[in-house]
């Protein structure tokens, strides 16, 4: 398989190989993590999906686990309440750690956290809470320093949850979206992904004291829907290993439409419309 030397940007259309497949056999390239030279030609030395950065050539593996950097937009659940910090399970070979310093307290106040807010912490987040983090640091043992010093970043409610292979979530400017449907996304590049009701931001800063509340809003059966189809549709493109965007996510609600939400999950229709997405992204890049 032959890089296009002439993209600007990497496709958003998966590339697959499998070990001792040729990649590019053009000396401009260089050799990066998952991949071996030999007589000119970059071969893969891992089954996984081509990665491009400039002019550096990677493979990065089907199945691994998250490997966090600094600036990563995550989604992770609570799974333990400790001494002024929250354990998170991000996907990663260890939970990520959520500072009592490095959250938001209610209404946006700042000021140092006392031992009155180290009492209150299961008002903030509970075991079982799904969170919207950004990665800060690591520790010494390599676990994941998350924050939410963000009017975007917090608790997440009025949705569903998916989970996807980490690989299918690419890093990007931004990872939170407002689809046409009236639904929203959090792509968390660790393969945990919110789909939700779509909530105006205004009204998110309006409401600044009720940011770790603990309901929902109401959801009409239309909204309901629109969730579960969005939902369905990252399965079906996890499931055939399609790269998950904003945009292939838009192709594949607009070419479910004509079919029932749990009919999405049947293989003959999730293949169907899987390769409808890969073809209009084909045409797109």
């Amino acid at each position: 398989m032959d890089i296009d030397t002439e993209a600007p940007a990497p496709s958003l259309v998966t590339q697959i190989v499998t070990p001792g497949s040729a990649i590019t056999s053009d000396s401009a390239y260089m050799r990066g993590h998952g991949t071996f030279g030999e007589h000119g030609t970059i071969y893969s030395s891992v089954a996984g999906v081509v990665e491009r950065i400039n002019k550096l050539v990677s493979v990065r593996s089907l199945k691994q686990r998250y490997g966090g950097e600094i600036g990563d937009i995550v989604v992770g659940r609570i799974t333990e309440v400790a001494s002024k910090r929250w354990r998170v399970d991000v996907n990663s070979r260890q939970d990520g750690m959520l500072l009592l310093s490095s959250i938001n307290l209610p209404g946006g106040i700042q000021r140092r956290k006392s031992d009155s807010d180290e009492l209150q912490m299961r008002s903030f987040f509970a075991e079982g809470d799904l969170v919207f983090a950004e990665v800060q640091s690591y520790f010494a043992d390599g676990a994941l320093s998350l924050h939410t010093r963000s009017i975007q970043y917090g608790k997440l409610r009025n949705g569903t949850f998916v989970s996807v292979f980490p690989q299918l979530v690419s890093r990007s400017r931004t990872h939170f979206h407002t689809l046409p449907c009236g639904v929203d996304v959090v792509l968390g590049v660790n393969g945990y992904i919110w789909v939700s009701k779509h909530v105006p931001v205004a009204q998110v800063e309006a409401n600044a004291e009720h940011i770790y509340s603990d309901e929902n809003e109401s959801i009409s059966d239309d909204e309901r829907e629109s969730i579960a189809r969005v939902a369905n549709c990252i399965g079906l493109l996890n499931r055939l290993y399609v790269k998950i965007t904003d945009t292939s996510i838009i192709f594949a609600f607009e070419a479910s439409l004509p079919y029932p939400v749990k009919d999405l999950l049947s293989i003959d229709v999730a293949t169907e419309l899987a390769h409808n997405v890969t073809s209009r992204l084909k045409l797109q890049a």
